[in-house]
C-alpha cells in the first residue's frame, strides 16, 4: 500500500484519511460482539403443532412424569431411575396409540436433571408430551 504526502506544488491532499473511520468501526465491532448474549445450554424438543380439532377418541392413558426437588423421578408417582425411565417410555410407545406423556418437575429440582430427563425424553421419540404445572414458576 502507497502512501503519499502530497505534491510539491502546494495543493491540499485529495485522499481521505480513513484511520479515524476505521478504528471507529473497530470499537463498535468490540462492543457488540461484548454485548451479544452468551448462548445457554438448551435441549431442542419438538413440541407438538397445534392442530383443528378432531372428532377421533381420545386415548385416556396418560403417563406422569414427575420430578421432586430432591432430583427423584418417578413414573406415575412410583420412584424410577433414568435407565427405568427409558423402558417404560419404550413401552409406552409400542402401544397402538401412544399415551400423552404429563412432565411435571419441581420449581426447586435442579436444572440438571430436569435436562436428563427431557434428554431421555426426546431420545425415546415422545410425540405427545405435555408439560404439567407451570403456574409454579410465576413468581420467578
Amino acid at each position: 500500500m502507497a502512501m503519499s504526502a502530497g505534491s510539491d506544488d502546494g495543493e491540499p491532499m485529495m485522499e481521505m484519511n480513513t484511520t479515524p473511520l476505521i478504528d471507529v468501526m473497530l470499537v463498535l465491532l468490540i462492543m457488540f460482539i461484548i454485548t451479544i448474549p452468551i448462548q445457554t445450554h438448551a435441549v431442542k424438543i419438538d413440541l407438538p403443532q397445534s392442530s383443528p380439532p378432531t372428532n377421533e377418541i381420545i386415548d385416556p392413558v396418560k403417563n406422569k412424569v414427575s420430578i421432586d426437588p430432591a432430583g427423584t423421578i418417578a413414573w406415575n408417582g412410583t420412584p424410577i431411575d433414568l435407565l427405568t425411565l427409558r423402558q417404560y417410555l419404550n413401552e409406552s410407545l409400542k402401544l397402538p396409540v401412544e399415551p400423552e406423556l404429563q412432565f411435571q418437575p419441581d420449581a426447586q429440582t435442579r436444572y440438571v436433571v430436569v435436562d436428563e430427563v427431557l434428554a431421555e425424553i426426546k431420545r425415546a421419540g415422545v410425540t405427545k408430551m405435555g408439560f404439567v404445572g407451570n403456574e409454579q414458576y410465576g413468581s420467578f
